[in-house]
């Protein structure tokens, strides 16, 4: 009788083997066969990704220029063109079960070896839908741990994984400029001026297509542009300072195509597979398919306003004196669709970049008058600068042309969307933890068009929809720590996280600025959202191909994503 027993359960599957991905170096691995006929079927040649530091290692054997390394490694633009980067270098590592880190560090005088870490070891450069469609169709039929990467801005490490495959999407380019788009199956009166943006397509190009065409798009603001417009941003939510004037970038999306799993090209709008149009528009990149292409509305340009504000506070009571003023403006502002990027360091800096949108020069000096004579009085050389722009490109390269040199670094995030009601009701509080925070970082990209578009008009956080900020800190280390340093880093980021947790308890963050050590991410990432979302990735995505850290549907798997728990 025992014996049945366990025959029984051997065949129900109680006692089988859990089922976990074919991974770089396991037997299963594809062999040079199989890739030779997948070569047969893409573009390109396949890639072999490796950590762009390895150019200066002669050990490596790279063909790359350690010169071009030492020179760019801290620029985004640059960092996203080599398919085996990560802006953050930390998701470039690999931290083993016994505590030792594999990488491959700028610095050879730490005498360490060059190794592999968290990147893929081969993979696909997809040009085209094709390409794309082979390597979905190649990893579905081997299971592999498949690792859809654009540029690598991503602070959860979802574009980068030990012994994966690679599906390189950055070199698919194209812009088409459409003055009378109709989505399809949508009335034909329902038209918009819009721009077709290929999955490749980063905010700088992205905006220079805009200005060509004499339009305004909404989309994310940093230094360079390096971002990627039609990728992880848009999945994630997408904000940028004009979004309180018109939405965040899933507000603005009309329609989009996508490679499933099953290796189909869909397209989704609002009357196409708009159950996946939804879940696309927020639900978390990496998680339903392949993006292939975003279909953006764009918007008549209009003037603005821009003012920035410098300074360094002499003591921490001025710096709450100045930071009093400013909260006290929020909430008014926040309601008339202005964005604001503001930022503090215990250097003492302090900046604040304002838009006003439709606002003269002299109606927003008039505004800010409280806060600047707040600024002025603590520092008599501030600099205060207010100047009206005709139409965003000139704002942009004014304030954010220059290419960013603060990427290349190891670096996490913790963040929390800030409701509205925090400014109103507890601003003592707010001043506080904004104080205890270094550095800190608060970013009006809610409130106003944000908050009055409907929270289930898409499957992005509810929470964003009475939020007026999202505020950010951050840790930065140096190349070479020890396991046992990075474990302090880590509970200093936690610590800040509780810390921003009580400003708005059981609230929400932006998903693609956020923190690893969520208890309960999919809460915080997606809110009562989650359930919806889940339902349809196990809809297009049954087999749980696209599985990434945090991702919705992500708890079905163990914490390295590459076994599935029984």
């Amino acid at each position: 009788m025992k014996a049945v027993w366990w025959v029984v359960l051997f065949a129900s599957g109680v006692l089988s083997e859990p089922r976990c991905r074919c991974l770089h170096g396991d037997s299963c691995w594809p062999t040079e066969d199989d890739f030779a006929q997948l070569q047969s079927q893409i573009s390109q040649p396949l890639i072999h990704p490796v950590p762009p530091e390895s150019a200066c290692y002669p050990e490596s054997n790279s063909s790359g220029n350690c010169t071009d390394v030492q020179t760019n490694t801290f620029t985004g633009t640059w960092r996203s063109d080599q398919a085996g980067a990560m802006q953050a270098t930390n998701f470039e590592t690999f931290i083993s079960s016994n505590g030792t880190i594999e990488a491959c560090y700028l610095n050879t005088a730490l005498g360490f070896p060059c190794e592999q870490g968290s990147i893929p070891t081969i993979g696909v450069d997809a040009r085209t839908v094709k390409d794309v469609q082979a390597a979905v169709k190649f990893a579905a039929d081997r299971d592999l741990r498949l690792v859809v990467h654009n540029t690598g801005h991503d602070y959860l490490g979802r574009s980068a994984a030990r012994g994966g495959f690679m599906l390189w999407t950055h070199r698919m380019k194209n812009i088409t400029a459409s003055p009378s788009f109709v989505p399809e199956g949508a009335p034909e009166n329902e038209t918009y001026y819009a721009l077709t943006l290929e999955a490749g397509v980063q905010w700088h190009e992205a905006y220079d297509a805009a200005h060509v065409n004499g339009r305004l798009i909404v989309g994310g603001i940093a230094p360079g542009g390096s971002v990627g417009a039609a990728g992880g941003w848009i999945q994630g939510g997408g904000h940028g300072i004009f979004s309180p004037q018109h939405g965040l970038g899933v507000d603005n999306v009309v329609e989009l195509t996508i490679v499933t799993a099953s290796g189909e090209h869909l397209k989704a709008n609002s009357y196409l597979n708009s159950d996946l149009f939804w879940a696309v528009r927020g639900g978390g990149g990496g998680t339903y398919g392949v993006v292939t292409s975003v279909t953006y509305r764009t918007h008549d340009i209009s003037p603005f306003t821009a003012t920035l504000v410098l300074c360094s506070p002499s003591s921490s009571a001025v710096r709450k004196d100045i930071l009093t003023e400013y909260l006290k403006l929020w909430p008014g502002l926040s309601d008339a669709g202005w964005g604001a990027y503001l930022g503090m360091s215990t250097a003492a800096n302090f900046s604040v970049t304002f838009v006003a949108p439709n606002v003269s020069l002299a109606d927003t000096n008039a505004t800010l008058a409280p806060f600047l004579d707040a600024v002025r009085t603590a520092q008599e050389d501030a600099v205060i600068q207010i100047i009206p722009f005709d139409d965003f490109q000139t704002f942009y390269q004014a304030f954010f042309g220059t290419p960013d040199t603060e990427d290349g670094l190891n670096t996490e995030l913790v963040t929390r969307l800030i409701p509205r009601e925090t400014f109103v009701d507890d601003p003592e509080h707010l001043i506080d933890v904004m104080m205890s925070l270094d550095p800190l970082l608060l970013f009006h990209v809610a409130g106003g068009k944000v908050s009055q578009i409907d929270p289930d008009s898409a499957g992005v956080n509810p929470a964003w929809r009475n939020a007026t900020a999202l505020m950010y800190s951050a840790a930065f280390w140096p190349e070479g720590v020890t396991v046992d340093e990075y474990r302090v880093i880590q509970q200093k980021l936690k610590d800040n996280l509780a810390v921003l947790e009580s400003l708005a308890p059981g609230g929400g963050t932006y998903l693609n600025e956020a923190s690893m050590y969520e208890p309960n991410p999919q809460h915080t990432f997606f809110g009562d959202h989650y359930e919806r979302l889940k339902v349809i990735k196990d809809t297009y995505d049954p087999t749980g191909l696209f599985i990434v850290a945090s991702g919705v549907g992500s708890e079905d798997w163990d914490s390295s994503l590459n076994c599935m728990l029984t």
